[in-house]
Parts: C-alpha cells; structure tokens; sequence
C-alpha cells in the first residue's frame, strides 16, 4: 500500500470511526506525514504496511535528533499508535510494529494560570461601551466559569443553554457531550449579551444557534479569541503569557484549590482519564505548601 492511500483511509477512520474533530484529524495526518517523509529518505523507500519495529525506533530517533522536545515525541508516538492500529483493523497488516514502542519519559509542565484578581482585572478592562463588550465580556466570564476549551465556546449553541437550572451542554472532544454548571454571574453576563446586543447582528444563514458571533454575524474564531485575550493582558500590564486555556486551567486549579473532588473536576472540565486531570494537584500541594509556610506557627 502506498503512503497517500493509507493516510487517506486513515483519515477517514478518524471521521467516520473515532469522531475526531477536524483540528485533532489534522493533528494525527501531520504526524503520519512525518513518518511518511522519513520513510521516503531511504533507500528502498518503506511502504506503509512493511514498517517493522526497528524502523520505527530509528525514525523516533530521527525526529530526537531533529531537536523536538519529549512531549511532542510523545505525541507523535501516538499517532503512529493511532495509524497502526487503523491498519491492523482494515486487515492492511498482520501484527503492529508499534505495539512495543516506548513513549520517552517526559514531565509534565505545570499550566500557567491566573489569580482570581487577575481574572477580574481582564475582566474589567473590556470597554462595554463598544458594541462587541458585552460579548467579550460573557466570552471571559464563560471560560472561567465553566472551564471551556475556546473550542468549546465558539460552538456553543443557544439550544443547548439551560440557564433556568444553571447548566449548559457543552460538546467537546470526539464530539462527546457532557453538562457543565454556570456561575450566576456568567448567567447575567451571557443574558446582557443574548437579549441586548445580539439581537442587532445581522446573522448569517446556518449560523442563527450559535451563542457568540461577529459583528458581520458569522461565528467566532479560535484566534480571534486568543487576540483579544492577549490585548486585555497587555492593557493591564499583565506579564503572564496567557491564551483562552489558561481560563480553563485557572478554573480548575481554583477548584482543587477550594477543596472540589478530583472527579467532579475531571467531569467538568471533560477529561477522558483522571491522571489528566491530576497534574492540578501539583498547584493545590504547592498552595497547601505556601500556606504552612506562612500561617503555622512552627515555620
């Protein structure tokens, strides 16, 4: 088998099979076309479906030696799992080659977040004079408030707010629907966007469920959303480097921090496995740390 008809056929496994959204099917082709590229700098050129186990280990080697750092070695290490094992269920193989790789041994970079101070001070910098405040304004309340990946926000839809019993329905990775709570001032601050403000825009057509929109009516982007967020930081002086993502970090770190169970937090925030959601308590021990140190009398 060639190398474009098996990344085409994985492709669409990762559609059709998995569900995957169309950044996370980009994400796994890039990685493929990685191997793909080393394959086709030896001599015979490797097909697919005639890789074995050393080849692949060179090629981890390869992308070591290109500079890339433990944790993208590790994702791209998924993907191949990810690719082998589409193959041997289409019957393109017999065995996987990947099935004994090893992941190189990385640590996990504690997430940058903010303080709560920090968050209102972002939050009181967006200008609600101009016609898009209220929306930006909703936008911020709605990604700390509820954890969501930026995502997860532009494509929140109208029909599936349930403001009345103070939930929403969020669907997040592999298309995978879960219930999220939203704070009270979240509530108010979506409501002064929805009754008052979106109400003028001119929405374009198959856009009208959409909860958030530009002013030409069409939805939002995720770097829209990171722009404005690095503005509202450089407006008030903060030296943190911060994205849409560091909302949904500080989210749950302020859970953990306030005393919240690891597993509702790992529902919240949508996390498939609870050790994703464990590299928070990493900031609890060092807030738990920090306040020994300053509060108990034997320090």
């Amino acid at each position: 088998m060639d190398w474009q008809s098996a990344i085409k056929g994985f492709r669409n496994y990762l559609k059709l099979e998995k569900s995957l959204s169309e950044n996370s099917i980009e994400a796994y082709t890039r990685d493929i076309d990685k191997l793909k590229q080393y394959a086709e700098t030896l001599l015979p050129v490797l097909k697919p479906d005639v890789i074995v186990l050393n080849d692949l280990r060179s090629f981890l080697q390869w992308v070591n030696e290109l500079g890339m750092i433990p944790s993208t070695q590790a994702r791209i290490l998924s993907g191949i799992k990810a690719f082998y094992k589409y193959m041997l269920i289409e019957d393109i193989i017999l065995s996987d080659p990947s099935e004994l790789l090893e992941s190189p041994k990385i640590q996990r970079k504690l997430p940058d977040t903010l303080s709560y101070d920090e968050i209102n001070k972002l939050i009181a910098a967006i200008d609600l004079s101009k016609p898009d405040g209220s929306r930006n304004k909703a936008m911020l309340e709605m990604l700390y408030s509820c954890g969501l990946r930026v995502s997860e926000l532009t494509e929140l839809k109208i029909s599936n707010l349930y403001l009345d019993i103070e939930f929403i329905k969020v669907t997040g990775k592999g298309n995978k629907e879960r219930l999220v709570p939203i704070s009270s001032t979240a509530i108010n601050a979506l409501k002064q966007w929805l009754e008052f403000s979106r109400v003028h825009v001119n929405i374009k057509k198959g856009e009208e469920d959409l909860v958030f929109l530009n002013r030409r009516g069409s939805r939002l982007t995720r770097v829209f959303i990171f722009m404005l967020i690095k503005k509202l930081a450089e407006s008030i002086g903060l030296k943190k480097k911060i994205s849409p993502h560091t909302f949904r970090h500080s989210f749950a770190t302020h859970l953990i921090e306030g005393g919240a169970d690891l597993r509702a937090v790992q529902e919240m925030l949508g996390h498939e496995s609870i050790t994703t959601t464990e590299i928070y308590t990493h900031l609890d021990r060092d807030y738990l740390k920090s306040t020994i140190i300053q509060f108990h009398p034997r320090s």
